[in-house]
């Protein structure tokens, strides 16, 4: 089996005579749209419907190069050809922002909605894209100003990614008298070797000092623009403007946290048991967080893994196994790492040749295949969605993370209903503890310190030493006296991607809300299998046309109250008394 993934049903390189096509193609189409913009006069509905078709063309262009420019990117961040080539993607689509405002602002003035989707089945398809269309046009600044800002992003906010980025995953780690890659050093934390574990986070921690100051200039320089573009928009936060790109309301979000706040102390009673059972009697270092409990000594080959899945869904869900098939036999996942490769894992879905390709950092453990389950759960996720046209391909942050973790919870659920040892069940009840107190701890932590960091901004200059002291504020709120104060990773804001981007803010609460919902997803999926798949996979198919409260509801849940989010992480309760009475063993 290849290890790699395979992009040659998108191009088979850059010299290939359908890449440069398509990229003369994407230049013809964004001229086509500054030439359309400057005359709309004619039937409107026909204008509509050219414009709905001029962005059909340009999603399927663009969605399919920056695919592969993107993924061959992210396996070799040194690869100069496809940076290259990203850059002039990008410069491409800004020199479309005018005339894709002009658009956009000529859809949002449609004022017959209702009336155009009842007898054209291109609008009764597109209706809810013209209806956010028009909620979006509040927040759009004038013709020119939209595009001088998406010109001036590509040396910008995309720099300072970028930067993070190349930073990250070139960095030389010293460990043990050798030199690794950051993700290989991180990887490091979940050894059974307790000396090793500690002399991996100290070697990750020193590594940071090289680079802590130029990633504290692109947060720094990111978290900028970003207020200064929600002020300009009328935004009143960051935070205001991602509940309104995640299409949710912020009485949800607030029931979210105010459910992880109280149940918080449970999580770290985990710990705590976990601290103990390692032989630390005043909290958990940090560096023991990751420890693996019980018989974790098996590694699984590629082959194993997959039959490890196939096995699990084809009981569960036989639709996820044939997309673990599809996804093992035909190349769409590239596994281990090595230099170059950016760190963690994603799936990334390719709308126009109706794929998707994940991207881990397999190191055969158990957690390995977890997260497996969890990326190709995002492959089932756009599976489910690849019949809608294609601006109805893209779905919002919080319901992202939905598919995705419920495969762990059907995965970790299965096997630790089979357990045959207390060894082996310990094993299995750290993972899922583990999960669960990273969804809810960690990304809690990491919520405080986006929220500190934007709430600081406008002010002052924040150097690392300053974002490091904000970090284990956030985290001695998340983890209590769980985590020993002076073991806390005050370097956690150097190594996520998620806080490095000007268009995205707040990536870390919808991980919490993945995990809880897809937690109370798994235990309606438990009362009744075989309804709840037609309703799991009607609401996935349905959430790009839908907001998220509306989704939650084709399955009968209201997201709005915070008991809906208390009974998914009561569900783990009982698992974390288990937990402590096997270790007091």
């Amino acid at each position: 089996m290849n290890t790699e993934w395979s992009l040659d049903s998108l191009y088979k390189g850059y010299d290939d005579p359908g890449f440069s096509e398509d990229m003369e193609k994407a230049a013809k189409c964004i001229e086509e749209m500054n030439e359309f913009s400057r005359d709309l006069s004619g039937d409107r509905e026909e204008n509509l419907k050219k414009i709905l078709r001029l962005f059909e063309d340009q999603e399927l262009l663009f969605d399919r190069l920056y695919s592969f420019c993107g993924l061959k990117s992210s396996v070799n961040t040194n690869d100069m050809e496809s940076a290259s080539y990203l850059g002039k993607l990008m410069a491409l689509m800004s020199n479309g922002t005018k005339a894709e405002t002009v658009l956009k602002k000529y859809i949002s003035e449609t004022e017959n909605v209702e009336e155009l989707a009842e007898k054209d089945p291109l609008f009764k398809e597109y209706k809810y894209y013209i209806e956010k269309a028009i909620d979006d046009a509040r927040y759009q600044l004038s013709d020119e100003v939209e595009e001088a800002l998406a010109k001036m992003n590509i040396s910008g906010g995309d720099a300072w990614e970028n930067l993070q980025s190349s930073l990250t995953s070139n960095l030389k780690v010293d460990y043990d008298g050798k030199t690794i890659t950051l993700s290989d050093v991180r990887n490091l934390a979940y050894d059974p070797d307790p000396e090793v574990r500690k002399k991996a986070y100290d070697a990750e921690i020193a590594s940071y000092e090289k680079i802590k100051e130029p990633v504290a200039f692109s947060l720094n320089s990111i978290k900028k623009e970003t207020l200064t573009f929600c002020e300009l928009r009328g935004f009143e936060s960051p935070l205001e403007k991602t509940l309104h790109q995640s299409r949710m309301k912020k009485e949800t979000l607030d029931a979210l946290l105010e459910a992880m706040e109280e149940y918080m102390p449970m999580l770290r009673k985990y710990l705590k048991y976990k601290g103990r059972a390692l032989g630390h009697e005043n909290g958990i270092p940090w560096y023991d967080i990751f420890a693996p409990m019980g018989d974790s000594t098996k590694k699984y080959t590629i082959e194993e893994a997959k039959q490890y899945l196939k096995d699990i869904f084809d009981k569960f869900n036989p639709r996820m196994s044939e997309v673990v098939e599809t996804a093992f036999s035909n190349e769409w996942i590239d596994f281990y790492p090595r230099e170059g490769k950016v760190g963690g894992a994603f799936c990334s879905g390719i709308g126009p040749v109706k794929e998707f390709r994940v991207l881990t950092n397999f190191d055969g453990s158990f957690s390995s295949v977890d997260t497996l389950a969890h990326e190709l759960g995002h492959g089932y996720h756009d599976v489910m969605i690849q019949d809608h046209r294609p601006l109805n391909w893209g779905y919002s942050m919080p319901v992202a993370e939905t598919a995705s973790t419920f495969n762990e919870n059907v995965v970790m659920n299965e096997a630790l209903k089979n357990a045959s040892s207390d060894e082996e069940k310990l094993s299995i009840l750290e993972s899922i503890l583990m999960e669960v107190t990273q969804i809810i701890c960690d990304i809690y932590s990491r919520f405080t310190f986006e929220k500190s960091v934007f709430d600081r901004r406008n002010d002052e200059f924040m150097s690392a030493d300053q974002l490091c002291g904000l970090m284990k504020e956030a985290q001695k709120k998340a983890f209590g006296d769980a985590v020993t104060e002076e073991t806390l990773n005050p370097f956690m804001w150097v190594c996520k991607s998620h806080y490095y981007s000007s268009h995205l803010s707040f990536y870390n609460f919808p991980y919490a809300f993945g995990g809880l919902f897809a937690r109370g997803l798994y235990l309606k999926a438990v009362e009744g299998r075989e309804e709840f798949l037609k309703k799991y996979n009607r609401m996935l198919e349905m959430t790009p046309v839908l907001d998220v409260e509306e989704a939650a509801m084709v399955c009968g849940i209201d997201l709005t109250k915070k008991e809906f989010w208390l009974k998914s992480l009561e569900s783990y309760t009982d698992l974390i008394e288990e937990y402590g009475r096997l270790t007091e063993r």
